[in-house]
């Protein structure tokens, strides 16, 4: 199987992630590639599913929800559906994921203060399919959600090939 991405892809990806707002031009020139090659290889890296947006990153403790949680929680088995539908109208609910082991699903949650977190997870236990949670508040967060270094090490991985 060949790598999804190459040295160059890395780069323009990088490039993307540091500066989002630049244009394709200027790209090209600090890659030190044709205007056409970005135009090539971004539209193939969109088109695989690679990258996947550009929208701007939001800080919720700007938009005045400083307190952010992780929120485990256990399902009535076969109701999914329900517990993600109720997530899915809880615009504090950043994000959600299904796991394995004795919790269903992890939620990082963002709230106000702690008092509006319980609500929250009090409005959550409340709704079908969803039987018991566990609470972890965010300290403080020594590594950002990521994905450069992965990036740079599959591109470094793909010329070394």
């Amino acid at each position: 199987m060949t790598s999804p991405i190459d040295e160059l892809d890395a780069r323009l990806i990088a490039e993307l992630r540091a500066h989002p707002r630049l244009g394709l031009l200027e790209i090209s020139r600090r890659l030190g590639v044709a205007r056409g090659t970005v135009q090539a290889r971004l539209a193939k890296l969109e088109r695989r599913g690679v990258i996947s947006g550009y929208g701007p990153e939001v800080d919720p403790a700007e938009l005045g929800h400083p307190i952010q949680a992780f929120v485990m929680f256990e399902l009535t088995q076969g109701r999914l559906a329900e517990a993600v539908q109720a997530l899915e109208a809880t615009p504090e609910a950043l994000e959600v994921d299904a796991v394995s082991g004795p919790q269903d699903l992890i939620c990082r949650i963002a709230a106000r203060d702690t008092e509006h977190l319980q609500e929250i997870v009090n409005r959550l236990l409340a709704a079908d399919g969803i039987q018991r949670s566990t609470s972890y508040i965010v300290l403080s967060r020594p590594i950002s959600p990521r994905v450069q270094p992965l990036v740079d090490a599959v591109g470094r991985a793909a010329r070394a090939r």
